[in-house]
């Protein structure tokens, strides 16, 4: 049976009225715009994105990249960096450490960062590391507020810094661990949220990234078991006034390295409508990360489509028999690389036999679930 109004609605709803098709959607290595093309920056979004290319030492792209934007997680490249000052070239992190350290910067586990705030001095971490790495946007929590380390102002422009100081100057020891984690980020973050949006989900591999997500109109994660500690810092009541940096709109922010020898920096930064849910956000800031010229990126091979309901589930087949590997945020658009026919998929008064593989999640979801106009999609190979 057709799946045309039904999906289209949900596509409306859900994703903004991508309806499916490849508009994002490209063959392999193909990009999505021309390369002397500017930043694509979706309605209703206020994004700071920097880019540059430590290959020819210049910026292939920068957009408000001074604007100071609260960083959510991606602050916890900061309390590490301040945790492994001044170590030497023959330094090895002992295990206690690791303990805390590679949770934090693989699965941006929020626990870690709460105990090395208020351990080591809070805003005043901030305060160090600004000063050692010559941050010129960053700044500490504002008064009232300086146990959310979460509402540490961040640039783009800073953000390359640091990455700039990580790969060029800083130890070895510290280069290595702390890039070593980057590249072993879990999709699954420690508060069960997907986190490979952004940079993860618009190049290939190698890349290394630190993400950060902060909104109350995020729905709770689904990649994993929940955390049942308490609100993590980030999410903390916005005060009334914060200077120039928004600490009320929904947050998405994606930086890291892309390319061979860490070719590339990327800093994107985004804001989003009060009120928008965690998978128009993801879908939102990967358009966006996809549109930029960043040397030495590879772009995976497929079809961009969105998707529709709640908790879809990603299987390892095509069928519904076993368990499913993790479910995809609401409504949020995926890359596809094939499809097949399975079992068959019945939502009332509709049905399909046609599964879709997702490459970057390695599972299947039901076509059912694609916003796409037909039961198999017109433009996707077959498995």
């Amino acid at each position: 049976m057709k799946l045309r109004l039904f999906a289209a609605t949900a596509a409306l709803l859900l994703i903004g009225g991508a309806a499916g098709s490849a508009a994002a959607d490209t063959p392999a290595g193909q990009s999505a715009r021309p390369r002397t093309a500017s930043v694509e920056v979706p309605a209703g979004v206020s994004a700071g994105v920097a880019v540059f290319d430590r290959q020819t030492g210049t910026f292939t792209e920068q957009l408000n990249s001074t604007a100071r934007f609260r960083s959510a997680s991606v602050v916890k490249l900061l309390l590490a960096l301040d945790h492994l000052w001044n170590r030497g070239p023959d330094y090895t992190v002992p295990p206690a450490d690791r303990a805390w350290l590679e949770p934090m910067l693989r699965s941006s586990d929020d626990d870690a960062a709460d105990t090395y705030w208020s351990d080591h001095g809070g805003t005043a971490i901030i305060t160090r590391m600004t000063s050692r790495l010559g941050l010129k946007d960053t700044a500490p929590p504002p008064s009232g507020y300086e146990g959310y380390w979460g509402y540490t102002a961040l640039s783009a422009r800073d953000t390359v810094t640091i990455y700039r100081y990580l790969l060029d100057s800083a130890p070895a020891p510290v280069r290595d661990f702390v890039m070593g984690n980057l590249r072993q980020s879990t999709r699954c973050a420690s508060d069960a949220f997907d986190q490979h949006f952004g940079v993860a989900g618009a190049f290939e591999k190698p890349w290394a990234v630190k993400q950060g997500w902060a909104g109350s109109s995020y729905e709770k994660g689904t990649c994993g078991p929940p955390r049942t500690a308490a609100a993590p810092h980030w999410a903390g009541p916005a005060p009334a006034a914060a200077a120039d940096v928004d600490l009320t709109r929904p947050a998405l922010h994606s930086t890291g390295t892309v390319g061979a020898g860490d070719r590339s920096i990327v800093a994107v930064f985004t804001l989003h409508p009060v009120g928008t849910s965690y998978g128009k956000a993801y879908t939102d800031i990967g358009r966006l990360t996809r549109s930029l010229n960043v040397p030495g990126a590879a772009r995976p091979a497929g079809w961009w489509y969105g998707t529709w309901s709640d908790h879809v589930n990603v299987r390892p087949d095509p069928g519904t028999g076993s368990a499913p590997l993790t479910q995809l945020p609401s409504g949020v658009e995926v890359l596809v690389g094939c499809q097949a026919k399975g079992e068959r998929v019945d939502v009332p008064p509709y049905s399909n036999e046609w599964w879709a593989y997702l490459p970057q999640y390695k599972g299947w979801i039901s076509n059912i679930y694609v916003s796409s106009p037909d039961n198999k999609m017109p433009d996707v190979k077959d498995c």
